[in-house]
């Protein structure tokens, strides 16, 4: 086997493996002997499937060497949220109670990458029901953000697929995102990471929270990967109710060569994505202006009114919190007190939210979706902080419930006004604060928009380094 580099792009992986430098046997192996050398120090995954991974990489071996290419990812070991099903083996999503929650099934997008040729090496750590921004969890164990020296905070509730990704452990995982659970941790962890309109990916399999917010996608090393990974998930399921809007992708042909930003209009949206932002990472997200500039992209700073208007019609989440409050009323009721408090205090409100509040802000939303897609009419993206803070130690959230409410709050703000509109996203590293943790760039663009922004974000990415930065491990 080459040098592996645990690092590499899944593009890179995937040229070595059809040129013969790598084997998705040695490649898989490797990642597995990674992951035991480090995951008791970083702790993003819950369960590890060595049998099983090798298996599907000798068999990925075999069909390769027959000449049967699946694609892009055929070969590639890759990791899962705890939210995903993977048959015979148990959906937890963050809490030991769901442990006998074994599924007869694989998720459909499980299946669908395993047609593809993927390589499943293993399930990864989660918030509890996947509800905070955090990353922590109390229970199972809160996973280790590989840039600090001391604990600090994975963002969530991807914790774990963000954790992996960014300590080289898997080359790509799958998260979920219902208020920032791909952007926040990938933004904590110097990676990429996408959210997809919802509809564009099935959710089927997929432990969910709210049926009206919920989005699954990719955490990759960079914008290529998001793209390439995006465009194999992109499959409709006639038997997700979600997808009834789906719309198929164009080509692939000649995407991933187009780095010019010319005639692209981009906005900073200076309203409340940037109120009580952390200086350093508003020094950093600004700075990236002269780099699109340089790029040939026009670059506007003016309000996104419609930002404020999500704020005020959910006020403290109560979508999410009626919507996984009746998803989770059983064991939430039967169980509250084994349940992790930093969870259990947000989920039980959901109880006392009112027929009319919710459907209030459920006619609510068509009305401010309609007005986002109006402004994209003039920007082809607005760039915003995808987290107002950097990650901070796990010790400084735990003083109380008040104080983790607040830092919650801080994660998810900017990120979960794109989930309310239901606006693609994508996440770039931008740059590293003073004690050299991670800083994060959000691309949002229309509903739909994600080849776009990615676009955007690749071309950003040629003319960067910051994803290439790698954290000291040993």
């Amino acid at each position: 086997m080459t040098s592996f580099d645990p690092f590499a792009s899944v593009i890179e992986l995937g040229q070595q493996l059809r040129s013969g430098q790598l084997t998705s046997e040695s490649l898989t192996q490797a990642y597995l002997n990674r992951i035991k050398r480090y995951d008791n120090k970083f702790n993003a995954f819950v369960e590890v499937l060595e049998t099983r991974a090798l298996e599907q990489a000798k068999f990925a071996d075999a069909e390769l060497g027959a000449g049967f290419d699946r694609g892009p990812l055929h070969g590639i070991p890759y990791a899962v949220k705890d939210l995903y099903d993977v048959a015979g083996v148990p959906t937890r999503a963050g809490t030991e109670l769901l442990s006998d929650n074994v599924p007869n099934e694989n998720a459909f997008i499980v299946s669908h990458l395993e047609e593809l040729g993927a390589i499943l090496v293993g399930k990864t750590h989660t918030v509890q029901f996947a509800y905070g921004g955090v990353g922590i969890n109390n229970k199972l164990g809160t996973p280790v953000n590989p840039w600090a020296r001391e604990h600090y905070i994975p963002g969530g509730s991807s914790s774990g697929s963000g954790v992996a990704v960014g300590a080289g452990l898997v080359p790509m995982a799958l998260g979920s995102d219902t208020g920032g659970s791909v952007r926040i941790p990938a933004s904590f962890n110097n990676v990429t990471g996408l959210k997809t309109t919802v509809g564009q990916i099935s959710r089927r399999g997929v432990f969910p929270l709210s049926w009206t917010l919920d989005s699954v996608g990719p955490l990759t090393r960079d914008a290529r990967d998001a793209e390439v990974v995006y465009r194999l998930m992109a499959k409709q399921d006639l038997d997700d109710s979600s997808m009834q809007d789906f719309q198929p992708l164009r080509s692939i042909s000649k995407t991933l060569s187009q780095e010019s930003l010319a005639g692209r209009r981009l906005v900073y949206a200076k309203n409340v994505f940037f109120d009580d932002c952390d200086p350093e990472v508003e020094q950093s997200v600004l700075g990236a202006a002269s780099v699109f500039e340089e790029l040939g992209a026009s670059v506007e700073y003016r309000p996104f009114e419609v930002a404020n208007a999500a704020l005020r019609l959910n006020p403290k989440g109560l979508v999410i919190a009626a919507e996984a409050y009746y998803l989770n009323r059983l064991l939430v009721d039967e169980y509250f007190d084994q349940l992790d408090p930093i969870v259990s205090h947000r989920l039980i409100k959901g109880k006392d939210v009112t027929a009319v509040d919710y459907l209030d802000i459920q006619n609510g939303l068509k009305s401010i979706r309609h007005q986002a897609i109006d402004f994209f009419d003039t920007a082809d993206a607005l760039l915003v902080p995808t987290v107002m803070i950097p990650p901070c130690s796990v010790a400084a959230c735990q003083d109380n419930i008040e104080t983790y409410s607040k830092i919650n709050v801080s994660c998810l703000r900017n990120t979960a006004i794109g989930n309310m509109l239901n606006l693609s996203a994508v996440t770039v590293p931008c740059g590293f604060n003073a004690l050299g943790l991670p800083i994060g760039l959000m691309i949002y663009g229309r509903p739909f928009d994600e080849i776009k922004i990615l676009k955007i974000a690749r071309a950003f990415q040629s003319q960067t380094q910051w994803h290439s930065q790698r954290p000291y491990i040993d």
